[in-house]
């Protein structure tokens, strides 16, 4: 599925494992009102249809209580938009479970990575307001720092277009954020990787604009340049010119959220969904690339707009040519000014994700017809939102959405599966495969049953690839290998 590539290194390291879930969750949900019949008819369609990527001659579908147990996810919030408007929105479960403070429709989230869909935004009005060249080196418009090209980028110039559809060949992925009471560094001291910075410095990889690689330094660089442009602080700019016009009223840029605001934000946790994040959150001076705090409802009307602007409905901060190029791949097929483009049937949609440290959020909106869905967690586990978008997409019958990889599994014999069990190395961390009732499961956090398609091939329904065990010349089983070329390696 195309959703796998670059979209997917869209959310942090901590967010790319998955991790066992617990047997029971206790579901607190809370609506906003007044819902009408029709879309209460709606929501419990949602609820109980959760589907995955793959089918079998085994599948059901599952509740949105099933799967926060399983993806050990404390508080949930939905919106659902239909005909370009918000039809239901709905919070579920703790936004602190220690303290039973509910997720309610006005809860606050991290949204991580999302951060850069409104960055693209604000990119575009300067764009738009001809004060940036899109497609001039950065460092005409670099004042205070400038990009040191070295022979990496063999004599090619990086633009901005290249930053937001990450094609300029730029270096650091992601990056972990500060803890409460740690120094947090500058833009200068990150983008150089100098202390107290805890990520790499931000450097050419390999020449512009041959591929797409996601790029969290690259977002960074832009952050700099829009506060070189405008000569204004990027919370400040990105409030007056992008957040309040759209009307999304309770988000903001601010690394660390005013007191004023602490009522309603959302407690990260962490992989087990039992231990919360130290001080609640992390602050992310990469404000372009992970500091927006934003609910369902405000990313809703991010969303709308989006929609309507490209149909040439409104114009409340770009116009709808504006929208159009800033929707449009710049390179590949899919990676667009800080959106990802996906294709269903004739159907196509704009999208993002975002994790940080105790958080995983997600957005999809149709280019057309007006349709689309945001859900936010206090989770470090992904998974939960592609299976809600699945289960909305059936429910307001969205052609060609959900098409799923349907499969015949099998049962390898007890003797192949033995050679499978062991300590095998995950995104970094030791997990096991073991044997439970004459089935094999990855015991990791995310606990997850291997679905054999042959005594070899198996696939997971928590992550959309399919994988293949690789066995030595001796008939020894080293490892597994995915669609993607990635290998995991056997250690025991």
């Amino acid at each position: 599925m195309k959703y796998m590539t670059l979209k997917t290194v869209s959310f942090t390291l901590t967010a790319l494992l998955f991790f066992q879930g617990s047997s029971t969750v206790q579901l607190f949900a809370q609506s906003a009102s007044p819902i009408s019949k029709s879309a209460a008819e709606k929501i419990q369609q949602v609820e109980t249809g959760l589907v995955p990527w793959a089918m079998n001659q085994d599948s059901r579908s599952y509740t949105i209580a099933e799967r926060m147990a399983k993806y050990n996810v404390n508080g949930l919030s939905i919106v659902v938009i239909k005909d370009y408007k918000i039809d239901w929105a709905k919070g579920y479960g703790w936004a602190n479970a220690a303290e039973k403070k509910p997720v309610t429709t006005h809860t606050i989230f991290q949204t991580g990575s999302v951060s850069k869909s409104l960055n693209g935004v604000a990119i575009l009005k300067l764009v738009q307001d001809k004060k940036l060249d899109l497609y001039a080196d950065i460092n005409d418009d670099l004042n205070t720092w400038k990009f040191p090209y070295d022979s990496l980028s063999k004599n090619k110039k990086i633009s901005m277009a290249n930053l937001l559809s990450h094609t300029g060949g730029v270096s650091v992925h992601g990056f972990y954020g500060y803890k409460k009471g740690e120094k947090v560094p500058s833009i200068y001291e990150i983008l150089d990787g100098k202390k107290p910075a805890n990520s790499e410095p931000v450097r050419s990889m390999y020449e512009p604009g041959i591929m797409a690689e996601y790029s969290g330094g690259g977002i960074t660089i832009s952050q700099l340049i829009l506060m070189d442009i405008t000569k204004k602080k990027y919370e400040d700019y990105l409030w007056m010119e992008v957040l309040k016009p759209m009307g999304m009223t309770q988000s903001f840029f601010n690394p660390i959220p005013a007191e004023s605001k602490n009522s309603l934000l959302a407690s990260g946790y962490l992989e087990n969904g039992k231990e919360m994040v130290e001080g609640n959150y992390h602050i992310y001076p990469e404000q372009a690339a992970a500091s927006l705090w934003s609910t369902p409802t405000d990313l809703a009307k991010y969303v709308i707009e989006t929609q309507l602007s490209l149909n040439g409905k409104s114009n409340k901060v770009l116009s709808k040519e504006s929208t159009k190029l800033r929707l449009t791949p710049y390179i590949d097929d899919e990676s667009a000014l800080g959106v990802f483009i996906e294709k269903k049937g004739q159907e196509k949609y704009f999208t993002h994700g975002g994790g940080t440290t105790g958080f995983i959020d997600e957005y999809i909106g149709s280019f057309e017809n007006g349709n689309g869905v945001v859900v936010m967690t206090n989770s470090a586990n992904p998974g939960i939102a592609r299976e809600i978008f699945n289960s909305v997409s059936i429910a307001y019958g969205w052609k060609d959405f959900y098409q799923p990889s349907i499969k015949k599994t099998i049962r390898p014999t007890d003797e192949v599966m033995k050679k499978y069990l062991g300590t095998y190395m995950w995104y970094g961390k030791p997990v096991e495969i073991v044997n439970e009732q004459g089935e094999l499961w990855l015991n990791a956090p995310v606990k997850s049953k291997l679905y054999f398609t042959s005594d070899v091939d198996f696939y997971m329904t928590e992550k959309a690839v399919d994988y293949k065990f690789s066995i030595d010349a001796n008939g020894f089983v080293n490892g597994f290998t995915d669609t993607n070329g990635r290998k995991v390696e056997k250690t025991g």
